[in-house]
């Protein structure tokens, strides 16, 4: 249980950073365009939307920071013009992925420490009896 809620928690934390590090790949050479959702869900939404050079772009993993967006609705994206298949819905970043990985975190913990608590009370309940040493009576 340990081990488990240690590595959900690192990997939040890696998800928040990878997040970071995108922003700073599209900020280093941002583009901007209106797209179209094709799709919409909590975690991926899909969208398309054409950059100044004419290609139409669909990006396979969809855009990131995807929530509250609906089919048909049109949106601002901002892409990192060297690979527009990393493109992000328009005035969000990395800060909006705080809150839920820091829930996660909490969730988790919450979760793991009453119940490792539990464990071991019940291996302290069910273990043997300590012999106590014997002592002599003259």
């Amino acid at each position: 249980m340990l081990i488990a809620a240690t590595a959900i928690s690192v990997l939040s934390i890696l998800l928040v950073l990878a997040a970071w590090r995108d922003d700073i790949t599209i900020n280093s050479d941002k583009g901007t365009a209106s797209a179209e959702v094709l799709s919409a869900g909590r975690l991926r939404s899909a969208v398309t939307f054409v950059t100044p050079d004419g290609v139409t772009h669909n990006p396979r993993l969809g855009v990131l920071y995807p929530t509250k967006l609906t089919v048909g609705e049109r949106i601002n994206v901002e892409y990192s013009r060297a690979d527009p298949e990393l493109v992000r819905v328009a005035g969000r970043d990395a800060r909006v992925a705080i809150i839920p990985c820091l829930s996660v975190i909490v969730v988790v913990w919450l979760i793991a420490l009453p119940t490792l608590w539990i464990v071991r009370r019940v291996r302290l309940l069910a273990a043997p009896p300590r012999l106590q040493p014997a002592t002599e009576h003259h």
